[in-house]
Formats: structure tokens, C-alpha cells, sequence
């Protein structure tokens, strides 16, 4: 493995992978920067794009938009009060309040600083974490598998809102999506109501695009309203005593950051939330939190920007994906012939290391990209968003198209597109949905796989051979139930 990561790290440095890894960070800031777009909706829109391209330069360009896109969120958020992304709202509760003192410049230097600080570190945490996790995943039988799969679908469903039943609901919903097509296992078809367009099973693309994008488009429609003036940037940089004096700070919120996002599920919002609330409670001026501090910025900018390396742990070796936009990230590695999980490592382990040396060196590109283009983006703020919508609606049905071309996969496009914004309106988180359909399939193989290795005798199989299979089961629902009552308090 150590063999393969040095091979990994010389393919890196590929030209066209720092050129493409250089315009996804671009993109991700310029989609960041306008209120109502979100890093989510860019990414299950450009993810077409990624299939036209080599490994190493379509799965980076893709990560380049996701660090973008997490940062340049902060940039409305900061100027306008607007969070561009999720992550960004614990960013302008002191951020908009630098900005009406006249220290907006001020606020974005502290932003890009603790991101980049953040991303980085978490990063290189990752890289070295990956080989001891990859080394016990290969370890794994169907038994684990199976228990570690069930288990992180608890976890997903506890985390995913306020209301554990709903999230339930959308589970079960998705892992019923992953059932319709032929049975794994014995080759026969299900649920295909004798549609032939079915028997392949439902298509992953189009509905990444549909439940992900489209609502966000309509909803950014909705929402198409110009922010009145100009967001200029105002006041000095940031000074070398003040980002000193928010250094523990940062470090801070990057250990919470880099914790959170091994867990599947939690995400940046929870990330920041937490890192903010710690810096406050760390800090030995709590008042002027709210009030414009600017180690409030740097708290939870450092903190969502460092969940975006672990989120890859399990995503690369279990195949289970952390949040949303690693659920896109599965897509990219499938469509690619990388098909993540515990034999990635053994069948494609330079490929691997070579994108997470990419994803530390798309950090530093990134601190010179935003550093130069951040009056750029501060003018794209007051950009109408519905001037935009039209395009992306064509990159999104032609990217539903593209893959498979095959005309069935707009119907299902436009199909997730309603189902995402009933599931909106309804209040009801679609993650769960997604994970349950990408996981339900190699659950169900890896149980089929589970009572075949048990024969005549299952309990002494469990009790005997799979005693840590058992342990797992047992915690899950204790696990499950715990993380929910952090999640509540942490967002509360």
C-alpha cells in the first residue's frame, strides 16, 4: 500500500488534472457566491461532465468544486447576509455583522484562511488514516459488511432532521427504489410492473440530478430577487496579530470538524454549528461573539471546510457515502469503473492515492484562486440567480441524457424532480432516500451472502465465528439513538 501511494502521488501532478482541478474550484466559488445556488445542486449538474474525462482528472475536478463551493458560500453570506450553502449560516451570524462595520475585506481573508487551514489538515488526517481503515476493510466478510452497512443506515436515518420517523420513511422508500430491477443474487426480476426500461434497475444519474438539483432550481426561481446595491468590499485585510490570535481557535474547530465528518451523515451545518458554539464557550470575550467577532468566522469556516477529507473514509472504504455530495462523488467513481469499497484499495489503490494527493493540492491552488478572485465574486452576489436558471436547466437534462443515452432517463429525471420537491414541501429529507438506494443493493448481497455462509447451524455461526458481528447489531440502535440527541442539542 505504501508502494501505491508513492505511484499515486507522482500521477497527481498531471497537468490536465492541476488545470481541471484549478476550474472546479473556480466553479464551485462562482456557484457558492450566488444565493439560492448550492455546491450540491453544481456538482449533481456538472457530474456528467466527470464521465468524459480520465479518473484523475474528472474525480478531482470534481472535489475542486466541492471545496469551492463549501467556501464560496461564506461570500453572501459574509457581504449579505445570505448563506450561499448550509455550512455558511453559522459564518453570517459574524460575518454580516464585519461587514456592516465596514470590515468585509476583513471577514473573507479569515474565511479563506481557516478553509484552507481547515481542508488541509483534515486532508492529510484522511491520507493517513485511510491505510490502517483500508487494511481492516479488507479484512471484512459479508457478515461485517452487512453489519457495518445496516448500521451506518441508522446512523443516516438519525441524523437526517428533527423528525427520526420521516427520515425512516425516506429510507425505507430508497431501499425499496434499489429492490425494482433482477435479483442479485437469483436473477429474477422484481417490481419492474413488466417494463422492460426497469429491468436494469432504476438509473443512479438521474436521480442524483432530480432529487438534488431541480427543487434548488425551482426554489432559486422562487427566490429570484436582487439584492439591492452593489456588495463591495470595504475596510483593511486581515492583520498577522489577528488571525495569531484566532490560530487555537481554528485548530479547534478542525479536530471537531475532521470527528465530525467520519461519522455519515452529520455534514458541515452540524460541523460549523458545533465548532462555532465551542469557540464561544472557549473564549474569554463570549459577548462580542454575534457582534462581529471575527474568530467567530474563522470558528466555523475551519470547522465545515475540515469535514470535506473524512467524509472520504467511508465513502472509499466501505462504499458507504458520508452526506449528500459524497452520494454524487459514488456516482462519479461508479460511472469511472471505481467501484468503492473494501476491494478498491487491492484492484485500484494508485488511482486512489493519487486523488487524495490531489485533494491536498487542489488546498493550496485553492488559497491563491481565492485570494485573487474574491472582489470578483463579491460582485456576483447581487447577480439575479434566475438569469442563470435556464442554463443550468439544460446542463441538467442533458446531463440525465448523456450517460446512457436513453430517453427514459429524462422521465426519470423529471419524476425525482417532482418526488424532491414533495419531499421539500412535505418537510422530508431526501438523503436517507439516496443512501438507502445506493446501499440497499450491496446490503442485500452481502445478507443473501451472510445465510449462505451460515448453512444448517446459524446460531453458532454468529455466536462462535461472527461474535463482533453481533456486537455491531447490538450497538446500532444505542448508536443510532445517542448521535440524535447530540444532533438535537448541537443544532438546538
Amino acid at each position: 500500500m505504501i508502494e501505491q501511494f508513492l505511484e499515486g502521488a507522482v500521477m497527481a501532478f498531471r497537468v490536465d488534472t492541476i488545470m481541471m482541478i484549478a476550474v472546479g474550484l473556480f466553479s464551485g466559488m462562482l456557484v457558492g457566491a450566488l444565493p439560492g445556488f448550492t455546491t450540491l445542486m453544481a456538482m449533481a449538474i456538472l457530474l456528467p461532465l466527470s464521465f468524459f474525462l480520465d479518473p484523475l482528472v474528472g474525480i478531482p475536478f470534481l472535489l475542486g468544486i466541492y471545496k469551492g463551493g463549501i467556501f464560496g458560500g461564506s461570500i453572501p453570506a459574509i457581504l449579505v447576509s445570505m448563506p450561499g450553502t448550509g455550512a455558511a449560516v453559522a459564518t453570517s451570524i459574524d460575518g454580516y455583522k464585519l461587514t456592516q462595520k465596514g470590515e468585509s475585506r476583513k471577514a473573507l481573508d479569515m474565511a479563506l484562511f481557516s478553509s484552507v487551514i481547515g481542508d488541509t489538515f483534515s486532508d492529510i488526517f484522511t491520507i493517513f488514516m485511510i491505510f490502517p481503515i483500508a487494511l481492516l476493510v479488507m479484512q471484512f466478510g459479508p457478515p461485517e459488511l452487512f453489519a457495518v452497512l445496516l448500521m451506518s443506515l441508522v446512523i443516516i436515518v438519525a441524523t437526517s432532521g428533527s423528525n427520526p420517523l420521516k427520515g425512516m420513511v425516506m429510507m425505507l422508500f430508497g431501499l425499496w427504489l434499489a429492490q425494482i430491477g433482477t435479483d442479485p443474487i437469483g436473477g429474477v426480476e422484481r417490481f419492474t410492473f413488466g417494463l422492460f426500461e426497469l429491468k436494469s434497475g432504476i438509473p443512479l444519474l438521474p436521480m442524483l440530478i432530480g432529487v438534488f438539483a431541480l427543487p434548488e432550481l425551482v426554489y432559486a426561481v422562487m427566490r429570484n430577487e436582487k439584492v439591492g446595491g452593489f456588495a463591495k468590499l470595504v475596510g483593511e485585510r486581515l492583520t498577522k496579530a489577528e488571525f495569531k490570535r484566532c490560530i487555537p481557535t481554528i485548530r479547534r474547530s478542525t479536530i471537531i470538524g475532521t470527528s465530525i465528518g467520519i461519522v455519515p451523515g452529520l455534514g458541515q451545518v452540524v460541523a460549523a454549528m458545533m465548532g462555532y458554539s465551542a469557540a464561544k464557550n472557549a473564549s474569554s470575550h463570549p459577548e462580542t461573539f454575534g457582534e462581529g467577532e471575527v474568530e467567530g468566522v474563522a470558528a466555523a469556516e475551519a470547522a465545515n471546510n475540515a469535514v470535506n477529507g473524512p467524509t472520504l473514509v467511508p465513502l472509499l472504504t466501505l462504499g458507504i457515502p458520508g452526506d449528500n455530495v459524497t452520494a454524487i462523488l459514488l456516482g462519479a467513481f461508479v460511472a469511472q469503473g471505481l467501484r468503492p469499497g473494501p476491494q478498491l484499495f487491492e484492484e485500484q489503490g494508485a488511482i486512489v492515492f493519487a486523488i487524495l494527493v490531489a485533494m491536498v493540492l487542489a488546498n493550496l491552488m485553492f488559497i491563491i484562486i481565492g485570494y485573487l478572485s474574491i472582489p470578483f465574486f463579491a460582485r456576483i452576489v447581487t447577480i439575479k440567480t434566475g438569469l442563470l436558471v435556464p442554463i443550468v436547466i439544460m446542463f441538467a437534462f442533458a446531463g440525465a441524457y448523456v450517460f446512457r443515452s436513453d430517453t427514459t432517463d429524462i422521465l426519470m429525471l423529471v419524476a425525482f424532480g417532482l418526488f424532491g420537491l414533495l419531499a421539500r414541501a412535505g418537510k422530508f429529507d431526501v438523503m436517507p432516500m439516496v443512501m438507502g438506494f445506493i446501499l440497499g443493493g450491496p446490503l442485500e448481497y452481502s445478507f443473501g451472502q451472510t445465510i449462505a455462509m451460515t448453512g444448517n447451524s446459524p446460531w453458532e455461526f454468529f455466536f462462535t465465528e461472527r461474535l463482533g458481528m453481533v456486537a455491531v447489531l447490538v450497538a446500532t440502535p444505542i448508536i443510532g439513538y445517542a448521535l440524535w440527541k447530540r444532533m438535537q442539542s448541537a443544532t438546538a
